[in-house]
């Protein structure tokens, strides 16, 4: 083993550790980074113990976590009879809740698709159900991501050690 091969999986390493940190978060690139980190380790080994077969399954993983990272929240606030512009204010609260860190990916598609849901029926029960069920659909979707994260994990390394 060389030096370089050592420091590229040390890197790779760093990005699967960062990944699964960031997977416990809304809207953050958690498996992206796994899926990066993963594709580094079986660049750095020659596609020796990780071949295409395997990286395919862990993409169609990383696909599946991006899918529900941008739809939990929304399908969420369908469930209790959500309006067209609650879903679209779940999306919008949760691209302008990354500005306010973890508290903005916690809070921001709550108050986005509350707010969505008021300015179209005026109605603030609705109006807080619908923020609600926004938040339990975004936390379902991250668990499911943890949980997409370690299946990652889990492939790589049977494949890698065996």
């Amino acid at each position: 083993m060389t030096d370089a091969y050592t420091l590229w999986l040390l890197l790779a390493t760093a990005l699967i550790l960062i990944g699964l940190a960031g997977s416990l978060l809304p809207m953050l690139p958690g498996t992206p980074f796994v899926f990066g980190g993963m594709l580094l380790a079986a660049w750095a080994d020659g596609f020796n113990r990780i071949g295409w077969v395997t990286l395919g399954v862990l993409g169609a993983l990383l696909l599946l976590a991006i899918l529900l990272d941008f739809v939990a929240g929304a399908l969420g606030a369908k469930r209790v009879g959500a309006s067209p512009q609650a879903v679209w204010g779940s999306m919008i609260g949760a691209v302008l809740g990354i500005a306010g860190g973890v508290i903005g990916l916690i809070i921001g598609p709550f108050v986005g698709a509350a707010l969505g849901e008021y300015l179209a029926r005026r109605d603030a029960i609705q109006a807080g159900r619908v923020g609600l069920a926004t938040w339990i659909g975004l936390l379902i979707a991250a668990v499911a991501k943890v949980a997409i994260a370690l299946a990652m994990l889990g492939v790589f390394a049977i494949a890698w050690f065996w």
